[in-house]
């Protein structure tokens, strides 16, 4: 399964409504965003799941119940849970919710799963995920983490082939805050390294849109949302993911 050329990540671990009203939050907010999305454009969507609280869970049975439930309104659209730790949770609790949930596709910070006492773990999962047709999106957020992905395919512990990739921008930037430019390093090491990639971009930042449109035109794909941004590209407050979703395509299109 390929990446979908616009996958919109609707919530992600540490925004509330606090932060945006129409930032999703329960199953049914999510479920909701999704369909908007689709209609605006997206192809597949980016999911976290709250607790009670509202706080970023890794769940095996709200991950259940937000597939089946988006199998239903969202016939079509892929779907994607993230395994993102946040500080709280461990590599053997991230393959745990693998294991139990068995998605069809799945995000994962190489720098956060990566268990290097027993780095034979490591191998075990992204070869279990191989096997089991589970498709892995590698995060990656530096040119350093490009060059470390290809050392672990060298080595066997990821499986040879052509691999998933997320470059990430701006996250570890002063105000993460990112720019087209942003993007050069990382596909500078993609290329150098001879990686065989579907790859994407998330920007953190106002400069998102820009981002993106930029990557879409190097061969990337697009992964757009409320988790890195709040704006449209004019600078004026999304009113919703939908409407980030529109702003884009509107920006993308030839």
């Amino acid at each position: 399964m390929s990446l979908p050329c616009v996958m919109v990540a609707p919530n992600g671990a540490r925004r509330g409504k606090a932060d945006h009203p129409a930032l999703p939050v329960t199953i049914p907010e999510i479920v909701a965003c999704a369909v908007d999305c689709q209609a605006a454009g997206a192809d597949g969507i980016h999911a976290h799941v709250r607790d009670a609280e509202g706080a970023h869970v890794l769940d095996a049975g709200l991950y259940a119940e937000l597939i089946a439930a988006l199998a239903q309104a969202t016939p079509g659209l892929a779907v994607q849970i993230t395994t993102e730790a946040v500080g709280r949770y461990s590599a053997a609790e991230q393959r745990a919710l693998v294991a139990a949930v068995r998605p069809r596709m799945v995000s994962v910070a190489l720098r956060e799963i990566l268990d290097e006492p027993q780095i034979g773990r490591t191998r075990a999962f992204f070869h279990d995920c191989a096997g089991a047709g589970i498709q892995v999106q590698h995060i990656l957020y530096d040119a350093a983490e490009v060059d470390r992905l290809a050392a672990l395919q060298a080595d066997g512990t990821i499986p040879a082939g052509e691999v998933q990739l997320l470059h990430v921008l701006g996250r570890y930037a002063a105000g993460q805050v990112s720019a087209p430019a942003d993007l050069d390093a990382p596909l500078a090491r993609q290329h150098a390294r001879s990686i065989a990639a579907d790859w994407a971009v998330c920007a953190f930042g106002p400069a998102e849109t820009a981002c993106l449109v930029a990557a879409g035109r190097r061969g990337g794909k697009m992964r757009i949302g409320f988790e890195n941004n709040l704006y449209n590209a004019d600078g004026r407050l999304a009113a919703s993911n939908a409407q980030r979703v529109r702003d884009l395509l509107s920006h993308a299109a030839p």
